[in-house]
């Protein structure tokens, strides 16, 4: 499976904000982007113009870099997003945030989305009862996300118990810290996804 290997910190310095890939170091003084706040690069520090196409591109960059997924991928959910009755920008952010590695993450379970994924792909999540080791994997309201058994005194999940309450998960969301399971109690509406993205900037890219 393709997946990105570069450093996470380049990509937050070349959208010019946090996109909170490195977990607690995005809120610490030694996160990059707080000392230098400028793309990199030879020519970071250069002043230019953006033009409309470029602010396109480069919001939907940041979206497929927040959640972790590649160009292929992402085009699928905006197809998909597109077929969907309703705003487009909107169902792509709610097909996004109810990926299984993303929910995982907004419980609070994981310290980043990377983090996240990686605990699904090594078979650590059960979907209802089932292992699902497929991060993509899509919950629907009244599914139930829970860690399984044999991994429930793994370090991060203990982590995760002892720092319960740290994180505001979202109100679509119901995390049970002491029985490490979520409960998905409806589809995330646009106003309470917090991610910073212009969804009509995508919209727009795509549909020319």
């Amino acid at each position: 499976m393709a997946r990105y290997t570069g450093a996470d910190c380049k990509r937050c310095r070349r959208e010019k904000q946090k996109l909170f890939l490195k977990g607690a170091k995005c809120e610490s003084a030694k996160c990059p982007i707080e000392i230098r706040p400028y793309p990199p690069g030879e020519h970071g520090r250069g002043r230019t113009k953006d033009s409309e196409y470029l602010l396109q591109k480069r919001e939907k960059q940041k979206c497929a870099r927040i959640y972790g997924v590649l160009e292929k991928q992402f085009r699928g959910y905006y197809n998909e997003a597109n077929r969907q009755s309703g705003k487009t920008g909107e169902n792509l952010l709610r097909i996004l945030e109810t990926r299984l590695d993303n929910v995982v993450y907004r419980a609070g379970f994981a310290k980043s989305r990377d983090h996240a994924r990686q605990l699904v792909r090594h078979g650590h999540i059960l979907l209802n009862g089932r292992k699902t080791d497929i991060p993509s994997a899509r919950v629907s309201p009244n599914d139930i996300v829970e860690v399984r058994e044999s991994s429930r005194n793994m370090t991060p999940f203990q982590v995760a118990q002892a720092e319960a309450g740290d994180r505001t998960v979202p109100a679509w969301l119901e995390a049970v810290p002491s029985r490490l399971r979520i409960l998905v109690h409806a589809m995330p509406e646009r106003q309470v996804i917090d991610t910073q993205v212009q969804e009509q900037l995508i919209v727009e890219l795509y549909s020319k």
